[in-house]
């Protein structure tokens, strides 16, 4: 643990256990609303109540055009970096509203209105957040599916949320290749049963769309027709309770969770994490390095940020191959950012490629003040090696789709708490976590168990699952009555810091022994060779699982990967005990992930116990699958 900061983080947290109401409300003072909340919280209401239920607004007015009125109609709003186009422009707050407005005014002319849906197909540029932003001004919901999504995720998406219009572009970029959108999207709806009226085609350069004549519109032409026109459209009144979009998340049964995000509650907690919890000012430069398409780019790429007043910086490329492992260091230098936010797989593909941070030795990061991780588990030697090489905080924080910001974080405005590595620290204000054992009760400190949040949740958070109150209460509110289930197990300690060591089925039972696989893959991380790793459990005759973890070595190692492996075996064995029953580390060249990043452990799980697998529409490479497979089968797996 390192030194102890002065925070104001106890007496804030004890001031929302005190009052929740109180400390909400005082909160929404910072959102301008169009009816202002006389009841905080109904708990009467939905699944477990709701949040300011008689309050009404419009997200779009307090992410744009009540700055552009208070004055920062000339600061940048959205800085577009994108290596792979070669390309960057700055967008003023100004004139994000004027694209907005206008484009809000095409959907108008569309037939699109208050609660239609539409789906945003698109890739990393500025327009995706306009399409976002311009849902928003006339109270249409929209749900931003990852651009390139196979058609069959798509079409179970289309069919779910029925949109009236679909809005899209011609590609995306990647390093090494165009993906075209345009057949993946005709595809889709080819599958769909839904067919959207009009599909809205942004042509980019680098390929050019097929358009069907009945359906298809071209983007830039109808803009350019309504900016000739005069048209804009003004901002929609919505309840606070109405939805703002729909994000789905793979589920467990093949049909999506289309996870409800409310306008009202989703303001208020965004604004009040930008400067407590991640202690950025109005005007400051923030850089999520993650993609619209999942929720850390719904929530601190477009809205997080516009909301605050602050610039956002949305980036169009990799933390490696474009061109180099120092394209961070590029951009939070040519833009000043304060703070950045991704996921640790991102610094692990970095440290990979460049272990002794040579590539950072050119870039000025004197204003960089904080480097926030989330999306998966981070693990220790990672955050270590950051911290050494940028010398700044590097702050783990955990949260979920369903949440859509932190749940157990250190918050940075607040004033730093003492960091523990392997913890991503403490509980936000509005989360009351807690540790449970199989049967419901609290276990002790430092006893692994699982992570559940106490009812009501906070503003922000699913009030339900798209049309299927029935299935958000059997998802995430059965398990565990009075407590929404995280699906994630870890403990907490004597100090009342988290960790989260997995999700639930990621803790493996050896010869009767509850293992998690998080604190295997925190002692492979830690020796000098391995760059990242991951554990899963495998089926064993006698035991009934076995740990085996897979390894990637970094860049420039000199043992041969036998030698790593007999090290490997011998570290968890000294480090967590012959209980583990480790005897099988894998060195392979990569690990599968989604294109979000996350490891797909489950799916090698599969693929070592020799059971089919579906091919994981989120899968960044499928051919990762068939290293693994090689890899296994030298071993005499499955």
């Amino acid at each position: 643990m390192n030194t102890p900061h002065a925070s104001r983080y106890r007496e804030t947290y004890a001031r929302w256990q005190a009052d929740p109401a109180a400390f909400w409300a005082e909160a929404a003072r910072e959102i301008e609303w169009i009816k202002p909340p006389q009841t905080i919280f109904d708990a009467q209401a939905g699944a477990y109540g709701s949040w300011f239920p008689d309050a009404s607004c419009n997200t779009c007015f307090n992410a744009l055009d009540r700055h552009v009125r208070d004055g920062r109609g000339d600061q940048p709003a959205l800085i577009h970096d994108s290596p792979v186009t070669s390309t960057k422009s700055v967008f003023t707050y100004a004139q994000v509203l004027d694209e907005v407005a206008t484009l809000a005014a095409v959907l108008d002319d569309l037939g699109v209105g208050k609660g239609d849906r539409v789906i945003i197909y698109m890739p990393m540029i500025p327009e995706a957040a306009f399409a976002m932003l311009a849902c928003a001004r006339i109270g249409a919901v929209h749900s931003v599916v990852f651009g390139g999504f196979a058609a069959k995720e798509l079409a179970t998406r289309i069919d779910d949320a029925k949109p009236k219009v679909i809005l899209t572009a011609s590609c995306g970029i990647e390093p090494a290749r165009v993906v075209e959108y345009k057949p993946l999207l005709d595809g889709a709806i080819a599958l769909a049963a839904h067919k959207p009226e009009t599909c809205l085609v942004l042509q980019r350069p680098q390929a050019d769309a097929s358009m069907q004549v009945s359906r298809d519109r071209n983007w830039r032409a109808l803009v350019a027709a309504a900016k000739a026109a005069g048209r804009k459209a003004d901002c929609a009144e919505v309840a606070a309770t109405d939805p703002l979009y729909v994000l789905y998340t793979s589920g467990t049964t093949g049909r999506p969770k289309g996870v409800v995000r409310d306008n009202g509650g989703h303001m208020v907690a965004l604004k009040w994490t930008m400067e407590n919890l991640y202690g950025v000012k109005p005007g400051e430069v923030f850089f999520t390095a993650s993609d619209v398409g999942w929720v850390v780019g719904h929530s601190y790429i477009v809205y997080g940020p516009l909301l605050h007043g602050a610039t956002s910086v949305l980036y169009e490329g990799k933390p490696v191959g474009t061109p180099d492992p120092g394209a961070f260091w590029r951009v939070i230098a040519e833009h000043k950012a304060v703070a950045m936010f991704t996921a640790p797989t991102a610094f692990r593909a970095i440290r990979k490629e460049d272990p002794q941070a040579k590539h950072l030795a050119a870039h000025d990061l004197s204003h960089f003040r904080t480097l926030f991780l989330a999306g998966e588990r981070a693990d220790p030697d990672t955050l270590k090696w950051a911290e050494a090489v940028l010398k700044v905080p590097v702050i783990d924080h955990w949260w979920q789709t369903e949440t859509g910001s932190c749940i157990v974080g250190d918050p940075v405005g607040l004033g730093l708490l003492p960091v523990k590595h392997g913890s991503p620290t403490v509980p936000m204000p509005g989360y009351d976590v807690q540790c449970l054992d199989e049967a419901g009760k609290p276990v002790p400190a430092g006893t692994m168990g699982a992570i559940v949040l106490k009812l009501p949740l906070p503003p922000g958070c699913l009030p339900t699952l798209w049309q299927d109150d029935a299935r958000f209460r059997e998802a995430y509110l059965t398990a565990f009555p009075g407590y929404y289930t995280t699906s994630d197990a870890g403990f907490i300690d004597a100090d009342g810091y988290v960790f989260i060591m997995g999700r639930t089925d990621d803790i493996i039972n050896v010869a009767g022994h509850r293992l998690s696989t998080g604190g295997m893959e925190e002692v492979l991380a830690s020796h000098p060779a391995v760059a990242e790793c991951a554990v899963v459990g495998i089926k064993d005759a006698l035991k009934g699982e076995q740990p085996c973890g897979f390894v990637v070595l970094k860049s420039g190692v000199t043992q041969g990967p036998a030698e790593v492996e007999k090290e490997l075996v011998a570290l968890v064995r000294e480090k967590i005990g012959p209980v583990a029953a480790f005897k099988l580390a894998v060195t392979v060249a990569r690990l599968p992930k989604t294109r979000s990043g996350k490891i797909l452990r489950a799916t090698m799980k599969k693929i070592a116990d020799g059971e089919e697998y579906a091919m994981p529409a989120t899968i960044d490479d499928p051919a990762v699958l068939d290293e693994i497979g090689v890899a296994l089968k030298a071993r005499g797996l499955p």
